[in-house]
Formats: structure tokens, sequence, C-alpha cells
């Protein structure tokens, strides 16, 4: 499987190892917006000067037409790059001294031109600590990109580039990087299993926008309409949001209801009225600082007060009443959320549980996250439980043991395969549909009621319901293996007890005081 990554990316690997070799002493986290921006000119570059070929060639529809009036751009949706702005003018100036300067320039131009851009771009080129000779090579390497291209539209094969030097920037700067960036698979597991094929899709913590460009790439795989679905999202840290902004451009996916301001989606919502059709989110792992002691009496807490010390079930239930009446959810939570039994958690998880929201919980294996070791879980909350389309599922829970699946992609992280992805995703619409062929697997996936869930005081751990598999323990029950365990426990004890008095026994018959 790893040889297979590093064949699909080979060139995506090679170029962003060239350009990182042209960072020098620059830290990870301020060049990616230098070498991200650079493609992102180059790209709306590309798709400007294919709409100016054919405004001046004059036939057909766009005989007549001016090639340097804005509105013919618009209105195809494609952004209009002044003169002084355009890549062919910048990469003619890379080798000058002033080429930090020029690119600024550009970026101001280009925003001033097109509103829809307005404070997105970076202008960070000018900067003093960025070696003005790499900066040109830099543009020289990006510009260059269409040579190695085998017959895929350039701007495709630039989009290509963006994402996966996105996924190669948070891996280099590991934890802060994962503030921005869901691992690619992970997220395709989410938009796999809750399909948002037609409506509103809303990620309350966007990052850099993964979740939206999986989802567009989702319809347009199921030959469906791109604006068959609308996006609506927030971020709190501006970098961030700048380049979430910019993937969705990138992709000519409208970015207009991704919003940013400082507060973030707890303390300040932007989208209060919003109801969503499907809710794909990686919140921050139980983050302590969210403000919580300021919302105690919030409508949103319709399922018990959430503690200030630990937002996981703030996230989930923000969520939740964002969700429309036939809505389906899919959210990242560190696993500590599916069992922890102090500060009101185990009494909101209960009653989520008792209102027959959730849906299917999947346990998550290590070291899938560039930014931390945290064992992490897929909660997935369902407002179609009672059919509307679907199976009838009242009263009942899916648990997904993915714990052992996937490949090492490098020494340190893991990764899903298009395989464990269909398995994972396949197990879930096959319980879930009508007339699926849905079977427990133990030590895989189990069908549990409520009445079982009761039994175990409503924690949500998959494997206490799944199993061992059938290899390990010969099919032995979960209670039973764990009965004989207890049994074994108590013979070994009572023996040592039993060994310790007949010591101090021996002991007093030599005379030795105790």
């Amino acid at each position: 499987m790893a040889n297979q990554k590093n064949n699909n990316h080979s060139f995506e690997r090679q170029l962003f190892q060239m350009a990182d070799k042209l960072r020098k002493n620059i830290d990870a986290a301020e060049y990616k917006h230098v070498v991200l921006g650079l493609i992102f000119l180059r790209y709306i570059s590309d798709a400007f000067k294919e709409l100016y070929d054919k405004l001046v060639a004059s036939r057909g529809e766009y005989e007549g037409a001016d090639p340097e009036d804005k509105d013919e751009y618009q209105a195809e949706n494609v952004f209009y790059v002044p003169p002084n702005a355009r890549w062919e003018f910048l990469q003619s100036c890379a080798k000058n001294p002033s080429i930090g300067e020029d690119l600024d320039a550009a970026m101001d131009l280009i925003e001033k031109d097109n509103p829809a851009l307005k404070g997105i771009l970076p202008k960070v080129y000018a900067r003093p600590n960025l070696d003005k000779q790499a900066l040109g090579g830099l543009i020289d390497l990006i510009g260059n990109i269409s040579l190695k291209d085998e017959g895929t539209k350039s701007k495709d094969l630039l989009g290509r580039v963006y994402e996966y030097f996105l996924g190669e920037f948070a891996n280099a700067e590991g934890k802060k990087g994962g503030q921005f960036y869901t691992p690619k698979s992970i997220v395709r597991l989410m938009v796999e299993m809750i399909e948002p094929f037609k409506g509103r899709v809303y990620d309350p913590c966007c990052g850099s926008g993964g979740m939206f460009v999986m989802s567009d790439k989702f319809v347009r795989e199921h030959q469906g309409r791109r604006d068959s679905i609308a996006i609506y999202g927030q971020e709190s840290n501006q970098t961030t949001y700048r380049l979430c902004r910019m993937n969705l451009a990138i992709r000519g996916i409208d970015g207009s209801q991704v919003k940013w301001n400082t507060e973030g989606s707890f303390l300040n919502d932007l989208h209060k009225d919003l109801k969503a059709d499907f809710i794909l989110a990686n919140p921050p792992f139980n983050d302590s600082d969210w403000s919580g002691q300021l919302l105690k009496d919030d409508p949103r807490w319709k399922y018990g007060l959430p503690p200030a010390s630990n937002a996981n079930f703030a996230w989930l239930e923000h969520m939740i009443y964002h969700l429309s009446p036939k809505g389906i959810m899919a959210c990242v939570l560190a696993n500590g959320s599916l069992s922890s039994q102090t500060n009101n958690e185990s009494e909101i998880r209960k009653a989520l549980i008792e209102n027959d929201l959730i849906d299917c919980i999947v346990a998550l294996p290590k070291q899938l996250f560039y930014n931390t070791g945290i064992p992490a879980c897929l909660w997935f909350i369902s407002r179609k439980k009672s059919g509307n389309g679907d199976r009838k599922r009242e009263g009942e829970i899916l648990f997904i043991d993915a714990s052992e699946i996937g490949y090492m992609a490098d020494r340190t992280h893991r990764e899903f395969s298009s395989g464990d992805i269909q398995k994972i995703a396949g197990t879930y619409h096959n319980w879930r549909n009508k007339g699926g062929s849905y079977e427990d697997v133990k030590g895989f996936c189990k069908s549990a009621t409520l009445k079982e869930l009761a039994k175990y005081n409503f924690v949500l751990t998959p494997g206490r319901y799944v199993g061992f598999k059938e290899e390990e323990d010969g099919g032995i029950p979960f209670e039973e293996k764990m009965a004989g365990l207890t049994k074994k426990l108590s013979e070994q004890m009572a023996e040592e007890k039993k060994f310790d008095e007949e010591v101090k026994k021996q002991l007093k018959n030599v005379g030795f005081k105790l």
C-alpha cells in the first residue's frame, strides 16, 4: 500500500521536496503561505489565460468581446487577473531583486479587482528573511508544472499539487499543522459514510476546508451537480481561514458562506439560523479554553450543560443544534468522549442515546493524525433513524472497531486505503440501508440495542460491544471471557493469601516475631 501511495503522488512529492529545499531558514508554518500563495496565483492565472485567449480570438459566443472587460470573466466565474499580476509577467521578473515587492503588489491588485478574494491572499513575499534568489527559483519551479503535465489540464494538476502540499506542510509542522488540516483518508471515510449528495454542508471549525473539498469531489464522482450542495463554515484562525478560501477558490467552490471571526463558533456563531443537511467536523480535542463559563444559559445545550473544562460535548451539541430535521453528521472526537463519567459528560451522552440521535461509533487506529497521539473516534449523529429513505433503526447503534485497520504510509503516520474505507463505509451502509446485507462480525462490528447499552452504563467504546476476534479467543463471548478472567484472578489472589498465611505460620513456629 505504501508503494501505491508513493506512485500516486510521485510527481507531487518530487515537487514538494524541490520546493522544500528552497525553504532554507524559514519555518514551515511561514513558508507554506509563500508556496501555497504562488500555486494559487499560478492557478488563477491559468484559468484567466484560458478565457482570455478565447476572448482575443473573438469567435462564436465571444465575438466582439473585450478581453480586458472584468464582466466577461465574472460571467464565467473566472477571476480577472490584471496585467501586472499575470503569471507570465511575474515569471519574467523572477530574477529581479524587487520580485518580493512585485508579488505583494500583484496580490493587492487581484484582491482589488475581485472582491470575493478581499483580505484572503498572502502578502508575505517582501519579507527580509525570504531569500529573493530562492523565491525566484520557486517561481520557476511552479511555472514549470505544466511541463510535467501528462494529458491533464494544468489547472487540475495545480489543484492536486495544492492539496498534496497542504498535507505535507501539516506533516512538517507537526502539532500546529493538525490545527488546519485533517488527514485526507479520515475526511474521505467521513464523507463516504454520510454521502453529502445534495443540500447544505456545514463545518463549524473548518480549518483549510478539507471537508468541503471532499464533499464536492464526492458529488462529482457520483455524477451529481456541483451546485447541488451549498457550503457553510466558520474558522477562528485568520491565516487558516485564508488557506481555506484559497483551497476552495482553486477548485471553483463557492466559499462566500465560509466566515471568519476571532471569537469562533461558540461565542459568535455566524450561522445562527442554519439548519444543515450534512455536518462534517474535526474540532480541537479536549479543548479547555472554549469560554464555556460565559455560555451557561445557551439554547444549544438542549441535552445538558457541557463542562467549561472540555469542549467535546459542546461541539456535539452545537452541531446537533444546527442539524436539519433529516440531517446527518460526522464528527471526530477524542476517545474519552465515549466513556467519560465526570463533569456532566456521562449525563449528556446518556441523553443523546435516549433521544436516539447516535447512529454509529467508529473507533480509529493510532497514528492517523499529525498533531496528536490521543486515540480518536468518529461519532455519527442522525435524524433519519426513523426511516426517511433509510431502514428504520430506532433503538439501535452500530459499533465499528477499526482500531487495527490501515497501513503505515511512513514511519510515523497511518492511513486508510481505498479498500479500508470501502470496508468501513460499506458496513455502515449495509446496516443503514433498506435491504442491506448487514451481519455482526465478532471483533469488528456490532449492532447494539439500548438495553445492551444500559448494561454498560451507556459507555460507547466499540470494543465493549464487538468483542474479540474469533482467532484470538476461540469464539468465547466477551462477558464469558471477562467472567473467566475475573475468576482466575480471584483464585490467584486466594492462593497468594493462603501462601502468605502459611509463611507467617512457619516463621512463628521458628520463633520469628511478626
